[in-house]
């Protein structure tokens, strides 16, 4: 197990060292003077030569990324072009605000998925396996950030029942302004777990311990939760897990639709501003936080399977 942990621990190397690769040419190549964007469009010339300078933007480009990945292994992210402020100190401070976000949409996901794909499964082909199956197919195809806009114009623009945008201080408030965004991050989420919850389901019931349990006089609902679910979980899981690392990183444009105060918002102010420092310290983060998740998930699978836990034993 520790060696299976240490393993996928040695592979987030590799990943971040290909995420800032990536990120970091695409800014740096991509239109646009992170300086003039800085000081604004009536500034001099030497004014700009001058804070390109402190910025250290007039080195090549490999030098440059050699730098920065110098300075990320000791530590530091650097500061930030847009206020010269710690990027880290900012990630670190708009981080808890995205997890809210993600901890409330795949609750909301998993309040829906999972019953939906158990009654899809079990009633397959009927009236209520099509509707399912229909609107799950709406939620995968459906954008998020159109379904938020929707939701706004219902619920908080006619209706008047809870608040449009911003992240309440706390309590009730909170929790009202919470509800849209997480429903609207959770709506995609739950199709898909729906889809995986139903495909693993089918797989399972028509295997002969299902008709041994009935022969025996089981209930049906010790039968279905007890038997069916518990050997369908291994892909609701994965599923479960790569949603969650989704909501995690993807959470950029719920977040700006409804002005939530998290790292999405902040990372999309950074690319329009050009704030290279700010976008991979925040994409580093994402990274790290997304191998985490799928690492809790391949462990989980231990406790569930007894013949995945013989496997870390190896």
């Amino acid at each position: 197990m520790y060696k299976y942990v240490l393993k996928r621990i040695l592979m987030l190397i590799p990943v971040l060292l290909g995420v800032t690769f990536i990120v970091f040419f695409i800014l740096n190549l991509s239109p646009g003077d992170p300086a003039a964007m800085i000081l604004g469009d009536q500034a001099s010339a030497e004014a700009l030569e001058m804070k390109r300078e402190e910025l250290g933007l007039n080195g090549p480009l490999l030098v440059r990324y050699g730098n920065y990945i110098w300075d990320m292994l000791h530590g530091d992210l650097g500061v930030s072009y847009k206020n010269n402020l710690s990027v880290w100190d900012q990630v670190i401070e708009r981080f808890p605000n995205t997890a809210i976000l993600a901890v409330a949409g795949i609750l909301v996901a998993l309040v829906i998925g999972i019953p939906t794909g158990i009654i899809s499964a079990k009633k397959q082909y009927t009236a209520i396996d099509n509707c399912s199956m229909v609107l799950a197919l709406i939620g995968v195809a459906m954008p998020n950030f159109w379904f938020g806009l929707l939701m706004v114009i219902i619920f908080a623009l006619n209706l008047g029942w809870l608040p449009s945008q911003g992240m309440g201080a706390g309590g009730i408030d909170l929790l009202k302004s919470l509800v849209l965004p997480a429903l609207t991050l959770g709506t995609g989420s739950a199709a898909m777990i729906t889809r995986m919850t139903r495909s693993s389901m089918l797989e399972v019931i028509r295997q002969d311990y299902i008709s041994t349990a009935r022969a025996k006089g089981v209930s049906e609902k010790t039968i279905t939760y007890r038997h069916m679910l518990r050997n369908a979980m291994i892909p609701i899981i994965t599923a479960v897990g790569l949603q969650f690392g989704t909501l995690l990183g993807g959470a950029m444009l719920t977040e700006t639709v409804f002005s939530w105060p998290g790292l999405g918002r902040l990372m999309v102010d950074s690319i329009k501003s050009k704030d290279i420092p700010m976008v991979l310290g925040s994409v580093i983060f994402l990274a790290i936080m997304f191998t985490v998740v799928n690492l809790i998930v391949d462990l989980i699978y231990a406790f569930i399977d007894p013949r995945i836990k013989s496997q870390y034993k190896k």
